[in-house]
């Protein structure tokens, strides 16, 4: 399977930019027979935006209906991050697509960064774990990443891909160089990791969005600009796969 990851700049409250930019996107990776795209962390309106919870959308919002649309004209998946309105309640959320435009998973983020996103959202309370082309796979949203407990309790529920959007923020380089390789070979699990590029508000985000695969290699890693990343998923090596959690005695 092709997995694909948009690095771009947050759209900053403006969804005309957005949608053209994850439509372009999309025809791209549909093009190159990527079965899902990955988009950053609260793309739609923009990570750093202080009116997330004024244009929050529910999960069968306009928003909703315009990605599906542009899924299936491009015939391709998509994983986004958004603003979810239920109620009272405003989440830092995921949702994914499959080529068709169905809504195939809905994720609420559970490790909630900072002062700011704690008044903002409520946290997540469970995982999303979903069929992506005979692939088992899940959602997590950036800072869940880097909570091996998360990715162990995936990895013993089967989970072979784990698809990441992204709003990680300078001077936190060392998630994408080190912590992700690391959480996709010692659990044998994929890693599809989408960042922002470029400046928002006070935040400069680090760029450097990255995919790996199962042992932790990198298969395509962009750098500090705007870019579309493409990866093969490789077929796992029974030989290379960790066996850590055979393997763990507890003392």
């Amino acid at each position: 399977m092709k997995i694909a990851v948009l690095q771009c700049p947050s759209p900053a409250g403006d969804p005309d930019w957005a949608f053209a930019q994850i439509a372009t996107a999309l025809n791209a990776a549909g093009a190159a027979g990527a079965a899902v795209l990955v988009a950053p962390e609260a793309y739609l309106p923009g990570y750093n935006n202080d009116h997330i919870a004024d244009v929050a959308q529910t999960q069968t919002g306009d928003w909703m209906q315009r990605l599906s649309t542009l899924c299936r004209h491009a015939n391709c998946g998509l994983v986004i991050g958004y603003g979810e309105r239920d109620g009272a309640q405003v989440y830092n959320a995921a949702v994914a697509f499959d080529a068709t435009g169905a809504q195939i998973a809905q994720y609420r983020k559970i490790q909630l960064y900072g002062a700011r996103e704690a008044a903002i959202y409520t946290a997540g309370a469970q995982f999303s774990v979903f069929d992506l082309g005979g692939i088992k796979a899940a959602l997590l949203i950036c800072y869940d990443i880097e909570f091996a407990p998360h990715i162990a309790a995936l990895a013993a529920l089967g989970v072979n891909v784990i698809l990441v959007p992204t709003a990680n923020m300078v001077p936190f380089t060392h998630v994408a160089a080190y912590t992700v390789p690391a959480m996709a070979a010692n659990y044998a699990v994929s890693i599809a990791y989408a960042n922002y590029c470029g400046s928002e508000g006070d935040l400069t985000y680090t760029g450097n969005s990255v995919i790996t695969g199962p042992h932790g290699e990198v298969l395509a890693q962009a750098g500090a600009h705007p870019a579309l990343l493409i990866a093969e998923l490789p077929a796992p090596d029974p030989a290379r796969l960790s066996t850590q959690a055979l393997d763990l005695r507890s003392i």
